[in-house]
């Protein structure tokens, strides 16, 4: 540790000097936050729909009503053949299509079943399966609704109530926990933290020791009397403390502008945060022996980064992945951490609860840091 506290005060003296550094530290993960935060939500609302109605009277009329009720329609045209109502569909302008035939109502009032068609753009599965789903539970619904009204004008129902009031046999109450209302950014904001932490701390981390190498400083702190522990810890220490700083705004920002509560304990998230930050800083410790440019820097940390937004969950359920790359997201360090945080926020997890992450956690960091330090003290000889 000879040298340990010049490293140390050089490395802030550097970052202190170095607006850049500052403003990519705490500014830009605010900005992807804010940014990233609402731009992705997985609700789809307001599906263009266009609408062929044959029939024109009340019981189509119903029909159509409950779809725009759904708030996960909206009718963007009526048109009056069926030439305008599948080209509406083909050019993109709507994304689905109902075609309601003349007699749609006459047959329900003679209690005679009734078809209607439902046109949807494959094109967009997501949309398409939110399109489906909605219009197939919608239609159920109806139909049960008119089957218990059908029911109780003939005095025959399956079930009845507590209060005597027709009933479907089987009553299910399902209950939503940790985010009843749904909300997109509940899910994605918290497993934001985990990206972004690691993308900001990755670039910086190895971007140093790269800079310092390409501008011959890196050899001359080699030949002076600076030992290897001290040039390491007093080089990584400063930006270990400024991605506490980090995180603290990012933290805030979730809570003050997503409305994201934090459910759990508040320490445990900053103690398995610091593990986390100690695995990162160790990653991009291995880029800088790795990379001898900051381009190759750029690129291996790019390399990173992509697999790491893909593979752990942040975006994509991990359940429906392939055998093999479900596996190998185990080897990224944020699969943890996405766990880790969005326990502990959304679900108010405990360690014990979250026992599995963060040993897979600690065993990356472990591994990590032996393989980096081992690296680095072959650059160093």
């Amino acid at each position: 540790m000879n040298g340990f506290w010049a490293i140390l005060t050089k490395e802030f003296a550097h970052i202190r000097r170095d607006r850049t550094t500052i403003f990519f530290m705490f500014m830009v993960p605010v900005i992807q936050l804010i940014i990233f935060g609402v731009a992705i939500d997985v609700t789809i609302d307001n599906i263009p729909l266009v609408v062929l109605d044959l029939d024109g009277r009340a019981e189509s009329r119903r029909l159509v009503q409950a779809l725009e009720n759904t708030q996960s329609f909206q009718v963007v045209g009526r048109p009056y053949d069926q030439e305008s109502f599948r080209r509406a569909i083909r050019s993109g302008r709507a994304k689905a299509g109902v075609l309601i035939p003349a007699e749609y109502s006459g047959r329900l009032l003679r209690n005679e079943q009734a078809e209607v068609q439902v046109l949807i753009d494959g094109s967009d599965s997501q949309i398409a399966t939110t399109a489906l789903n909605t219009v197939t539970l919608l239609v159920q619904n109806m139909s049960v609704g008119r089957a218990k009204s059908v029911g109780e004008a003939v005095h025959f129902t399956p079930a009845r109530n507590a209060s005597g009031a027709s009933a479907l046999p089987i009553d299910v109450r399902p209950r939503l926990l940790y985010n009843p209302d749904l909300e997109s950014s509940h899910f994605f904001v918290p497993g934001l933290i985990a990206v972004i932490l690691q993308m900001v701390l990755l670039f910086l981390t190895s971007f140093s020791i790269v800079r310092e190498r390409e501008l011959g400083t890196l050899e001359q702190l080699f030949v002076t009397p600076v030992g290897r522990g001290g040039l390491l810890f007093g080089k990584l220490i400063p930006y270990a403390l400024m991605a506490y700083g980090e995180l603290l705004i990012v933290l805030v920002a979730m809570v003050g502008i997503f409305h994201v509560p934090i459910s759990g304990s508040l320490l445990l998230l900053l103690g398995l945060s610091s593990l986390f930050i100690l695995t990162v800083l160790g990653l991009g410790l291995l880029i800088s022996t790795i990379a001898s440019t900051q381009l190759e820097a750029v690129q291996f940390s790019f390399l990173v980064m992509l697999p790491s937004v893909l593979l752990s969950g942040f975006m994509f359920p991990r359940s429906e992945m392939p055998l093999v790359i479900w596996l190998a997201g185990y080897l990224l360090p944020v699969t943890y951490f996405v766990e880790i945080v969005r326990g502990v926020v959304l679900r108010g997890a405990d360690a014990v609860d979250l026992a599995s992450s963060i040993l897979g956690l600690l065993c990356c960091c472990v591994a990590i840091l032996i393989l980096s330090l081992a690296r680095f003290r072959k650059q160093l000889d």
